[in-house]
């Protein structure tokens, strides 16, 4: 399993609290494919506790595609914050059964959700999702 690691030369980090924030989310295990299935069916049942190991070992991710939207009107710290929200959203929607990996369904979750939040609070006065690009 590749190893993704988050260093000053590939984030423009921006604060303590960023620096602080990454240096906890690299601490976080990975999880294999078959953990995966599992917490899944586990979520199903309403169990958080799986919801919340689910997420935290895919926070990495998420500041690797928080960091392809950076200089486009939010911070690095909001944009990760949003990208975190599709991936909970995504955490509580994935259906195991279809037999693709978890970040692989994610990964529209969290763009979508770093997307919507360029949309509507980049600029002082918001423009439709249909003029935007």
């Amino acid at each position: 399993m590749r190893q993704l690691k988050i260093t000053k030369s590939i984030t423009n980090r921006e604060s303590a609290s960023l620096d602080k924030y990454l240096q906890e989310i690299g601490k976080e295990e990975l999880i294999s494919v078959e953990e995966e299935v599992e917490l899944a069916q586990r979520i199903k049942k309403g169990d958080r506790y799986a919801l919340e190991k689910l997420t935290k070992a895919n926070l990495r991710f998420v500041v690797s595609v928080a960091k392809q939207y950076q200089n486009q009107g939010l911070s690095l710290p909001d944009l990760i914050n949003e990208g975190n929200l599709g991936l909970i959203k995504a955490a509580e929607k994935f259906d195991e059964t279809r037999g693709f990996k978890f970040i692989s369904y994610a990964v529209w979750w969290i763009r979508q959700s770093i997307l919507q939040a360029l949309a509507e609070q980049s600029r002082i006065v918001r423009l439709p999702l249909n003029q935007v690009g």
